[in-house]
């Protein structure tokens, strides 16, 4: 339609969409009404978002969202995340506050597996709160370690959320696992040094010493567990095959453990996986097409460049800028989803970064690291939820206990935006690899 302008687009674009988030829609309605209001203003045919909805689910790097989600179900159905919690338990031994640690260690194995906060938060959990509590831990702590912890999931690669960010924004997927790497492990460290400090007082008698003999009996019996990540993370950085390709690896040498070394995985827990996957994949699609359609107004009508020209002429220092850009990221954490989140902003955050300056992966990580808070903060931690249904604790006691560990979060954060090459030294070595 002539005449409209892209600031009454935004206007609409923004304005709907908010108006349905507070009436307490889905975020997935409130981005599909507001993309139908602002096609409807310029005139255009609500059936383009018919075969938008077909562009933007045949992404092949986004065929590895319900490989990765399958290989994490079986993943747990195998007795993979067992072994690697046993294997972490080993390596800390008996110090004060060392299941803690253990948790926080196991979350670091898992994620490398299933890429998913809430599916480690889930596998690691059952085993660690119930474990904790029977070690004098506060059952609320306990749940908040493993809430807390597993948001380290989806920055460990291989990662979904790492997938999404660079299906939206066209960037290699492959730098995102490299960048991913590094931070994830900081947090942990982080989280692990937070938990000898709280738990330094705790009664440690009667448990048994550490021995390297029981370590490596749970590295033997652990063996083609820990070799999981190794095959599927060195295959993607070895150039063999792709993210999308080391998904459905992940999923056949997880049938093969389950099935032939460890012989737990049977039919009913294989039917069950695919349940959950379909369930989990199915949900997000939906998420993706509205966004894309969200997005593609956004991009078609220069909303992003007209906020970066904004902000541009408000400042010129990039760490003010970072600090709003955290401070939104976390803020949005707290309410929304984590791949609805990636899928809204990344169209209009990442052109504002580039203009700064900012490496397009270092942006990338450094959301995904925001994005992970926020599956340890309430109203929307989805993290928190799984962790309060296992420990049968309230929210709010489970989010007291939280709150440190948050803070150290966001400390890491502000030291990877301060330290770019924290992030970005691992991926600088594919480009190096490929002259």
């Amino acid at each position: 339609m002539i005449g409209i302008t892209p600031g009454e687009v935004a206007m609409v674009l923004f304005g709907v969409f908010f108006f349905i988030l507070i009436l307490g829609s889905p975020i997935m309605v409130a981005l599909g009404i507001a993309a139908m209001a602002s096609f409807a203003l310029v005139g255009t045919d609500l059936g383009a978002m018919i075969e938008m909805a077909a562009s933007s689910l045949t992404s092949f790097p986004l065929m590895a969202l319900p490989c990765f989600v399958l290989a994490g179900s079986l993943m747990e159905a195998a007795g993979v995340s067992r072994r690697l919690v046993h294997i972490a338990e080993n390596i800390v031994g008996p110090i004060p506050g060392g299941l803690a640690v253990s948790t926080a260690l196991a979350c670091v194995f898992f994620g490398a597996i299933s890429g998913s906060g809430p599916a480690t938060t889930a596998a690691v959990g059952m085993l660690m709160i119930p474990a904790m509590a029977k070690r004098g831990y506060d059952k609320a702590y306990a749940a908040a370690t493993a809430a807390t912890a597993g948001g380290i999931g989806i920055i460990i690669p291989p990662s979904i959320p790492m997938v999404i960010y660079g299906v939206a924004g066209q960037q290699s997927i492959a730098k995102m696992f490299m960048g991913g790497f590094i931070p994830g492990m900081m947090i942990a460290l982080a989280f692990s040094a937070g938990h000898l400090y709280f738990c330094r007082n705790l009664d440690s008698t009667g448990l048994q010493n550490w021995s390297s003999k029981s370590l490596l009996k749970s590295l033997r019996e652990g063996f083609w567990s820990m070799l999981a990540p190794l095959i599927i993370l060195g295959g993607i950085y070895a150039g063999l095959f792709t993210p999308t390709e080391a998904a459905v690896v992940a999923i056949f040498y997880t049938l093969f453990v389950g099935v032939f070394i460890h012989r737990e995985l049977n039919v009913h827990a294989f039917m069950s996986a695919l349940k959950t996957t379909s369930w989990l994949t199915g949900r997000v699609l939906v998420i993706v097409f509205t966004a894309y359609a969200f997005g593609r107004l956004l991009t078609e009508y220069r909303i992003p460049i007209m906020i970066a020209d904004w902000i541009l002429a408000f400042t010129n220092q990039v760490y003010l800028v970072w600090f709003f850009v955290v401070a939104l990221l976390i803020f949005l954490g707290m309410f929304m989803e984590t791949l609805a989140i990636i899928l809204l902003v990344t169209p209009v955050l990442l052109p504002v970064m580039v203009a700064y300056g900012v490496d397009p992966i270092h942006f990338g990580v450094i959301m995904i690291c925001c994005v992970s808070a926020g599956f340890s903060t309430p109203p929307l931690g989805e993290n928190m939820f799984i962790a309060s249904g296992i420990s049968n604790r309230s929210l709010e006691q489970i989010a007291v206990k939280a709150l440190p560990f948050v803070m150290l979060h966001i400390l890491i954060i502000a030291v990877l935006i301060i330290f770019p090459d924290l992030v970005l030294y691992l991926p600088s070595l594919i480009d190096v690899n490929l002259q």
